[in-house]
């Protein structure tokens, strides 16, 4: 069922919640999307079967600007979108959790860890592990800017923003302030040191996020448990059935060892 999050402030939020109730389910799972995607893309939704025939609680939510959230996408920022993902893990899960980021989610992800084991460490313990699907860390800088031709930098000097194709549909708005808030939020330069294991699954053929931004992230990734694992021809999508089994069965594997059983 479709809800909305009112408790913060701007644009209301909307999620739903897939599965058992989450205060009485095993270790549950928290989905985060990519830049421009919604809670409905065909990732999101393995993840609602998965949480469905393993009685887990998922939530899942569209940024604002995105799906069906309110407020416009052009005003979007990895602040604004990092405080939303923040307080949805906050006010709708009290129990461990299996964090899924694909794409910009997968930064937000680490982000999100990043913030609260700085600001809240009984809720960053509740991060039992994440997936980091193809994650686009830091790309504000690295897929953005550094790739951005002198045309494209021109306009966002002169008009704020430009327009970035994309094979997915429309054009996407780039904006100066998306690009120059990102900088507030940078991991490569310092790492990530979580405790729980993460797990990054990335296509070879991947032209969004390239594979070798995939091992960059996990060079980024001081822990003890972090595995990469490539796809050979996967895109970026990664949403064939086998790559969908792939992905809930990564998901499910860390899920289960966080409630004990061994395998």
């Amino acid at each position: 069922m479709l809800e909305y999050e009112t408790g913060l402030a701007g644009p209301r939020i909307a999620y739903r919640k897939d599965g058992a109730m989450a205060g009485v389910s095993p270790t549950g799972l928290f989905w985060l999307g990519g830049f421009k995607s919604d809670m409905t893309g065909s990732k999101a939704e393995a993840l609602a079967e998965l949480a469905r025939a393993t009685r887990r609680n998922l939530v899942r939510f569209d940024y604002s600007g995105h799906g069906q959230s309110g407020g416009d996408f052009s005003d979007g920022t990895i602040s604004l979108w990092l405080e939303q993902a923040t307080h949805m893990f906050l006010t709708h899960t009290a129990n461990a959790r299996i964090v899924i980021g694909s794409s910009m989610g997968g930064w937000l992800a680490q982000l999100m860890l990043r913030k609260l084991m700085r600001e809240d460490p009984p809720a960053a313990r509740r991060v039992a592990g994440l997936v980091l699907i193809a994650p686009a860390t830091d790309m504000t800088r690295d897929l953005m800017w550094n790739q951005a031709s002198e045309e494209d930098r021109e306009a966002l000097a002169r008009d704020g923003v430009f327009l970035r194709p994309s094979d997915y549909g429309d054009p996407y708005p780039i904006t100066l302030k998306l690009i120059e808030d990102g900088e507030k939020h940078l991991l490569f330069p310092e790492g990530l040191a979580p405790q729980c294991p993460v797990r990054i699954l990335q296509g070879t053929a991947d032209a969004d996020v390239p594979a070798s931004h995939a091992v960059k992230t996990l060079d980024a990734i001081h822990g003890s448990d972090v595995t990469l694992t490539l796809i050979k021809d996967g895109d970026h999508r990664l949403s064939n059935g086998a790559q969908l089994r792939l992905i809930q069965e990564t998901a499910l594997r860390l899920a289960e060892r966080a409630d004990g059983v061994t395998h």
